[in-house]
């Protein structure tokens, strides 16, 4: 069937569902296939459970003209929901990079709503089936997009771009993550510079941190919209305190006064870049400071992202939803900086790493150790550092019971890894 056909089928039924567990009514199933699964074998159950059409790719499971067969389901998603962009005369909004995409999309968006009835991708929904489900829920009432993109192998954000066709575009900023699927950080610069390339073969701009020389070489030949703490930037930010929520003045390029300070839900210095970014956005499309400020002070962060967790008498910095070495860095020297006097870290190991992991796992145990920060490590990767008098822990388990054995008290404590370690579990132990 051509993708038209099922797009008319799409716009009768304009809900898309992959998984029997959270089938709408009258939707559209598409049956996709993992490595442990195949969603053809569901199709039977989507139907039954009120989907209207099921999208499948073997022939054995067509088994009623409820049943639509494609030689690719996940193909067939991508190509519909590049298809569905087409029809949408809205500006999107692009945003990938190593680190701060999701914050900075959710405070974009808290921004961005002030004015206009703008969709952003919810979650981190930013692979290569999030990307079109996202797309595929954009209506035609909304003034305005967000469409946050992941990579962890070099041209996945090429096939992205390709699906949602950002107008404009951000990279928060590009280090070290992924490195087992990209191979090295040049390999990282080459994939996160894949928006940079689309944007630039259809002439589009991008929002850019000014001060970021890999940044700005990479965006080279690229109109700019620049945000900065220097004054050569267009949006120029002061950073008022970070210890613990962050605030912020900014003021336009050649203007004299800051705003008043901004106050955000948000914890660390390294936020500081992230808030600018969505102060950048706002004031492209025509926001006003008040409304710019309003958005920012209205997003509270969740899902484990930069959370200030008041718990007994700690204060808890639950930022446990992913970490990678520049991540993991900026959150301990942002730790270290603090001026309050009793500090713990409890640090989780950074995943997909390759041969670069006993690397960077020691880096991070070295600039504990030369901050002096009390730490507890936990995961294989940190316990064959050599991490000195630092406690070191297999697993999330053993850390908890050693916790509920041994109770902390009075200490601000900062919690990061990547999710696989789910320290967010270690919370109810302090």
């Amino acid at each position: 069937m051509k993708i038209q056909n099922i797009y008319k089928l799409f716009k009768e039924h304009p809900f898309v569902s992959t998984d029997t567990r959270n089938i709408k009514s009258n939707s559209l199933f598409f049956a996709l296939k993992g490595e442990n699964f195949d969603g053809n074998k569901f199709a039977q159950t989507a139907i039954a459970s009120g989907a209207k059409f099921a999208i499948v790719d073997d022939p054995s499971f067509q088994v009623s003209n409820k049943h639509i067969l494609v030689p690719n389901a996940l193909a067939c998603l991508q190509e519909l929901a590049a298809h569905h962009r087409k029809q949408l005369d809205i500006p999107i909004i692009g945003i990938t990079g190593t680190n701060g995409k999701t914050t900075t999309k959710e405070i974009t968006h808290a921004v961005l709503d002030q004015k206009y009835l703008c969709y952003a991708t919810k979650g981190n929904l930013n692979n290569h089936i999030g990307v079109p489900l996202s797309v595929l829920e954009i209506t035609g009432s909304h003034e305005l997009a967000i469409i946050e993109m992941g990579a962890n192998h070099i041209g996945e954000i090429a096939e992205l771009c390709e699906i949602s066709q950002p107008s404009i575009g951000l990279i928060t900023n590009i280090g070290k993550a992924h490195l087992e699927g990209f191979g090295s950080f040049e390999g990282v610069k080459k994939a996160k510079s894949e928006l940079y390339n689309y944007l630039q073969k259809n002439d589009s701009p991008v929002f850019i941190n000014g001060d970021n020389k890999v940044l700005i070489n990479l965006a080279d030949g690229l109109f700019h919209h620049t945000y900065g703490k220097s004054e050569a930037n267009q949006i120029i930010g002061r950073l008022e305190q970070s210890d613990y929520h962050l605030s912020l003045a900014w003021k336009k390029h050649n203007y004299f006064g800051y705003t008043l300070p901004i106050s955000t839900n948000l914890v660390g210095d390294y936020n500081f870049e992230n808030v600018l970014a969505a102060i950048c956005i706002g004031n492209y499309f025509e926001l006003s400071p008040e409304q710019i400020t309003t958005g920012i002070e209205s997003y509270l962060p969740s899902n484990n992202r930069s959370q200030l967790i008041n718990k007994n008498s700690n204060k808890i910095i639950l930022d446990a939803y992913n970490a990678n070495p520049v991540s993991l860095k900026a959150a301990v020297e942002n730790l270290a900086n603090s001026k309050q006097k009793n500090k713990l870290a409890i640090l989780g190991d950074m995943k997909e790493l390759g041969i670069y992991s006993r690397e960077e796992h020691q880096a991070i145990v070295n600039l504990l150790l030369e901050k002096s920060l009390d730490a507890m490590l936990v995961g294989n990767n940190f316990s064959k550092t050599d991490h000195g008098n630092l406690k070191a822990f297999d697993s999330t388990k053993e850390i908890s019971t050693h916790l509920d054995n041994h109770p902390i008290k009075n200490c601000v404590i900062l919690i990061k890894g990547s999710r696989s370690i789910g320290l967010e579990k270690v919370v109810e132990f302090l």
